[in-house]
């Protein structure tokens, strides 16, 4: 305390002599000139304040007067560095470096108007809403995390350890990345805390790095500082952490390192093979360039130009570009006393020389409107604040020094082309336009590490494994011991043979061996971290989803119906079952209406719809049953006629095509039949239902269809499905298809009712996001692709099944037929509507000349049987249909004739 009051005391005696140098503009720098990019920036910001002061258009004649304060990795000396620069009139303050301070110098920024700009401190919680006066000038680490988790979803990882550094920039950084890996369906399985920099020891490091190399995750993130980061790839390079199988993505401290140290010992670069690292991209440029080309001479060769050192540079060059502004608006530098301290004196302390920057919101203002290009490119602030368009490229540091694999971007991820080309084009953020060159991992392989191991702690995984007592081809054990086999087990063995590493485990049964365990026990056990796995017969549901993961479906389920049959006994009306009794009469209705309609349509026209009563009716009769076997021999003259015709032959043809088809099925596959017809007619009645102990079956009666428990019976062997089915104490059990089939194999007496009802399949459960259950998925395609999985269903499965039918599913229905009968009878429709106007029109058109006006009926009745008998009469056929006609009737007798002749020539001896 004693030393702070010292230190204020002579600072605020120097604050007098401080002032009234209108043409000289202050501007403080606050850097730890120990560190890479305190360097950096200390020769940076001292090339732009030369550059500046060079060209008097700038700040017309002023010159620019930037100090450069160390703070030598102490809060303490950078807060002393702050307050010189507040009280000898600084207008704007470059830095801090460390995120650390800039929390603490944000509040003295706010309250004396003075803007802070920092290139290093990026921790993304330092929000303009909480530190107006507080600006970023490079991406902050909020854009830094959301690249390092799309390259973590990229590879397809889903767990990550986090080592970091315990400051606020640090430790932040974490957190947003644990955010967006979430976003992801990714997590962070574990973070390892180190001393903030540079105060870590190799002792603090091997313990986190023992423990982390025990753990599953063999992705491990590194976000902390130069000296930190060198000493943690040293340590795990001893322990054996830089080989084949780990990922180390390192935060762009590691950029800076490589790209600013002019040579690195032999062993660091050993330890740092194969890691990933990003830099913030900097557009290439003629400026940057001829920068580049200027910085050996500056630097005196002393150190390397890294990006933050640009951003320093247009640091400086945004504080002059908005004093250039502000003084052209004829602003002055002035301060005032700040009434919230003018009343803290005390002792020797005077707050109230620290004096408020009139033209602090004003020049604010104007470094947030700067629209220049600087040696980063395009400088802009958004309305977060934060620069436009940020991105990073990515870096795989090899023997040789570094090679770029490809570049993120908050506009369109992770691409091989250059940010500013994509910026040219539409978004496109789909995971087919994510792309990356080929990364050289540890280990010195181009092959993607798994990114996870089986924890090195010496157990085995524990798989559950249901202890059935019903259906022992699924699981069984072998002889009442632990071992076990099975339809399941077979499936499980051949697909973690697959797998490319080794996995120990052992079989753990469930169950008390007297009735089949529940399965949803069985998977609660490895929420409950009892099991670490579960294997058997166990159906993908819902409810089971939401709190493990499932492997790809190894064999198809779903709940099916099996009910008592009897069989079908052929008899002499067995031709009427192919159709329901509601589909034949609706089919001889519309053969009788479509002779009437085309009786009605050729009536005046054709004679051969001519006659009397009684021949009409026998020809009507004639014509509609006729159709049914193209056996018609009655002309359609009329062109209403024909269109109905033609639509009703094809009627005909599909109903003929039908009728065979189902009838041949029926006379030559055995039928059975049951009042039970599928999962409807049970919701209906209320009969009572039996299902398959510790299935899921009965929850999904009860509560997706609503069914009561009390009409539920529980039954736990085949030999009871059939004892209970027998005796009618169900009138009909749901399970499962495969359990069924094997049920049905050999009880022929009941059948399959209805179709499945539910559409699911048998998996093995695993813990949410194990990417074991991934493996394991594919080896089960593979399985599926080669052949296996039959071959082993094959073995267990395949009964002979009993060859009965439904005759249920085997009659045609109505409403397998309904569009062609509309179809038809709409055509009827519109063809007597069409004849009925066309009628009334010749009548209005013919009646004056055929009632004479003394003969004229006056009453409507009169009027509609003139009509009538209008409609009856014969039409007068024009010469040319007449000439048709004969023709058409000349052929036929011909056909005939020459038939018959064929028929007497064949039966000639």
């Amino acid at each position: 305390m004693n030393l702070l009051c010292v230190a204020l005391l002579t600072l605020i005696l120097l604050h007098g002599a401080s002032r009234g140098h209108d043409d000289v503009v202050k501007i403080g720098a606050i850097f730890t000139l120990k560190t890479i990019n305190g360097r950096v920036s200390k020769i940076a910001i001292q090339a732009a304040e030369k550059d500046v002061n060079s060209d008097p258009r700038i700040l017309g004649g002023r010159k620019l007067s930037i100090t450069i304060h160390d703070s030598n990795f102490s809060g303490f000396l950078g807060f002393i560095g702050a307050l010189k620069f507040l009280v000898t009139d600084t207008v704007a303050i470059i830095g801090p470096q460390s995120s650390v301070m800039a929390h603490v110098l944000s509040h003295l920024a706010n309250e004396l108007h003075v803007p802070l700009l920092s290139s290093t401190a990026l921790d993304p919680t330092l929000t303009p809403l909480q530190y107006p006066y507080f600006l970023q000038t490079a991406p902050s680490d909020h854009f830094h995390m959301n690249a390092v988790a799309d390259l973590i979803s990229y590879f397809g990882w889903r767990e990550v350890i986090a080592v970091f550094s315990d400051d606020d920039q640090s430790r932040n950084g974490i957190t947003v990345l644990g955010d967006k890996l979430a976003e992801r369906r990714c997590k962070l399985s574990y973070k390892a805390a180190l001393p903030p920099d540079p105060t870590a020891t190799p002792s603090h490091v091997t313990g986190q790095l023992v423990k982390i190399k025990s753990m599953e995750s063999r992705v491990i993130v590194l976000n902390t500082f130069a000296q930190t980061g060198l000493l943690v790839f040293e340590v795990a390079q001893k322990l054996g952490m830089m080989s084949k199988g780990y990922v180390w993505i390192a935060t762009a401290w590691l950029s800076t390192v490589l790209d600013s140290t002019t040579s690195l010992p032999s062993n660091t670069c050993n330890s740092i093979q194969g890691v990933i690292t990003f830099r913030p991209h900097t557009p290439h440029s003629r400026k940057k360039q001829a920068f580049i080309s200027r910085w050996k001479h500056i630097s005196n060769g002393s150190i390397g130009l890294n990006p933050y050192g640009l951003y320093a540079y247009d640091s400086v060059w945004m504080i002059a570009e908005a004093l250039k502004l502000f003084f052209d608006r004829n602003g002055t530098i002035s301060f005032s006393n700040n009434t919230n301290l003018s009343g803290t004196r005390e002792e020797t302390l005077d707050f109230g020389a620290l004096s408020v920057f009139d033209g602090g919101k004003e020049l604010l203002d104007n470094i947030l409107r700067i629209n220049m290009t600087g040696l980063t490119g395009p400088i802009q602030f958004g309305s977060d604040r934060s620069p436009l368009n940020p991105s990073y490229d990515i870096l795989n540091v090899i023997a040789t020094g570094y090679r770029r694999v490809g570049y993120w971007s908050n506009y369109s991820g992770l691409s091989v082309i250059t940010p500013e080309k994509l910026h040219a084009e539409p978004a496109n953020r789909s995971i087919s336009s994510q792309h990356l060159n080929r990364v050289i991992w540890p280990g010195n392989t181009t092959e993607k590490p798994r990114g996870w191991v089986f924890p090195n702690n010496g157990r085995q995984l524990r798989i559950g494994i249901p202890n059935r007592v019903s259906y022992q081809d699924m699981v069984s054990q072998i002889n009442g011991t632990n071992a076990v086999q099975g339809y399941c087990i077979d499936i499980f063995l051949a697909a973690i043979k697959l797998l490319p590493y080794a996995v120990q485990y052992k079989f753990i049964l469930f169950g008390d061996g007297h009735n089949n365990p529940s399965y949803y026990n069985l998977v609660n056990m490895i929420t409950s971290d009892v099991f670490d796995a579960a294997v058997g017969d166990i159906a993908i549901v819902t409810d089971r989803t939401k709190i493990v993961d499932f492997t790809q479906p190894y064999i198809e389920s779903g709940l099916v119906v099996v009910a008592p049959v009897k069989k079908l006994k052929s008899n002499a009306w067995a031709f009427l079952r192919p159709f329901t009794p509601q589909m034949w009469g609706v089919t001889a209705f519309f053969f009788l209406f479509v002779g009437a309609v085309v009786w009605i349509l050729e009536h005046r026209t054709n004679d051969e719809f001519r006659g009397s009563p009684r021949e009409q009716i026998v020809t009507v009769l004639w014509f509609s049953f006729s159709t049914m076997f193209f056996a018609h021999r009655e002309n359609t003259v009329s062109p209403l006629g024909r269109v109905v015709l033609i639509i009703w032959l094809f009627v005909v043809l599909i109903i003929n095509s039908s009728y065979t088809a189902s009838l041949t099925s029926i006379l030559t596959v055995q039928q059975l039949s049951s009042p039970i017809t599928g999962i409807d007619s049970l919701i209906s009645s209320s009969d009572r239902i039996g299902f398959q102990v510790g299935s899921f079956a009965a929850n999904y009666l009860t509560e997706q269809l609503n069914i009561p428990k009390h009409r539920l019976v529980p039954l736990g062997s085949p030999e009871e499905y059939a004892v209970a089915l027998e005796s009618g104490t169900v009138a009909a059990v749901v399970d499962e298809r495969p359990y069924v089939e094997l049920f049905l194999s050999n009880h022929c007496q009941f059948s399959i009712r209805g179709q499945e009802f539910t559409k699911s399949g048998w998996g093995f459960a695993f813990p949410r996001d194990s990417p074991l259950a991934i493996d394991m998925s594919t080896a089960i395609l593979t399985l599926s692709e080669n052949g296996e999985l039959q071959r082993i269903h094959e073995k267990w499965l395949s009964e002979k099944a009993c060859g009965f039918h439904s005759t249920e599913d085997e009659q045609l229905k109505l409403n397998s037929f309904r569009g062609l009968f509309l179809i038809c009878g709409i055509t009827c429709f519109l063809a007597l509507l069409i004849y009925f106007l066309s009628m009334v029109r010749q009548f209005n058109k013919k009646s004056p000349q055929k009632v004479g006006p003394s003969n004229r009926c006056s009453s409507r009745s009169a009027r509609i049987q003139t009509f009538l008998h209008f409609v009856d009469e014969k039409e007068d056929v024009s010469p040319k249909l007449k000439r048709k006609l004969d023709y058409i009737s000349s052929n036929r007798l011909r056909s005939i004739s020459k038939r018959v002749q064929e028929d007497i020539s064949q039966e000639a001896p």
